[in-house]
């Protein structure tokens, strides 16, 4: 089965050199304090699903002191990325999908997904299938961004953008279109999926652009989907998005740009019986 990153505008998160920028060195500032928030015992196997660019595989073997780490993603350009990145010999690499996980039963002690359950079609098999990579009495844990609030940088590119353009703008806003990013939907899921001692929490990080360029530049590299809207604008369109972020962002003396990101972080246990 399909996911986002396969088809449609997840085919433009193809490659993690766009990724990064744009995303991924925000998503490595989170996944340190979602590791230590799961506090796991040294030695477990961790499962690490929609590893994408190996943000999370990444703080998992820095910190997690794991047995082992495998990560599964649909893309091949992210699992390129990740492989050229990771030389620790607990790390393992393999395509597959998170709604149909080439794993065992029960296989892991951990299974962590970072920033990826809304795109995934079937947020429901998703998290069962969360479930059945990890042994009874292990733990499954995920975070997603705070699009409707707590994401800044994204929050202010789309009411910059649905200021200009309403009608457009508003139907690509993750805000509008995912539902996992807030707590309760989240929570839910992870009950639905049969999951126990279901916790969700935020974590906050500093998300500081070095200046207008940086904060601007990785919206014009493509991808979804505000890089992908901001792509499909006419030049002047374009123009106008670019001077109204530039006039409303805040800017330090320096000429720095200091926003935050929130994300929503789920911590769960499979029942024993």
């Amino acid at each position: 089965m399909a996911t986002e990153a396969t088809t449609g505008e997840g085919r433009l998160w193809a490659a993690g050199e766009a990724y990064e920028p744009y995303v991924g060195r925000w998503s490595r500032l989170v996944a340190a304090p979602f590791v230590a928030r799961l506090d796991v015992a040294p030695g477990a196997r961790w499962l690490d699903v929609g590893c994408g660019t190996g943000a999370l595989s990444a703080a998992i073997l820095r910190d997690g002191d794991p047995a082992a780490v495998v990560g599964v993603d649909p893309s091949e350009g992210f699992l390129a990325y990740a492989r050229g990145h990771a030389s620790d010999p607990r790390a393992e690499f393999r395509q597959g999908d998170a709604q149909a996980l080439p794993v065992k039963d029960a296989e892991f002690d951990v299974a962590v997904s970072g920033l990826v359950l809304n795109f995934v079609p079937d947020h429901d098999l998703a998290a069962r299938q969360l479930r059945r990579a990890v042994r009874p009495g292990g733990t499954v844990a995920a975070y997603v961004w705070d699009y409707a609030e707590g994401m800044q940088m994204m929050r202010r590119f789309w009411d910059a953008a649905a200021a200009l353009d309403p009608d457009g703008a508003a139907g690509k806003d993750e805000a509008l279109r995912f539902q996992l990013c807030r707590p309760e939907p989240l929570r839910n899921l992870f009950v639905a999926a049969g999951l126990a001692d279901v916790e969700v929490g935020a974590i906050e990080i500093p998300t500081v652009f070095r200046d207008f360029d940086d904060y601007w530049s990785p919206f014009l590299a493509g991808g979804a989907p505000a890089p992908a809207y901001c792509m499909a604008l006419d030049a002047e369109r374009r123009a106008a998005l670019r001077e109204r972020l530039r006039t409303t962002l805040p800017t330090a003396a320096d000429g720095s740009i200091p926003l935050t990101a929130r994300a929503w972080a789920v911590v769960a246990t499979v029942p024993r019986t």
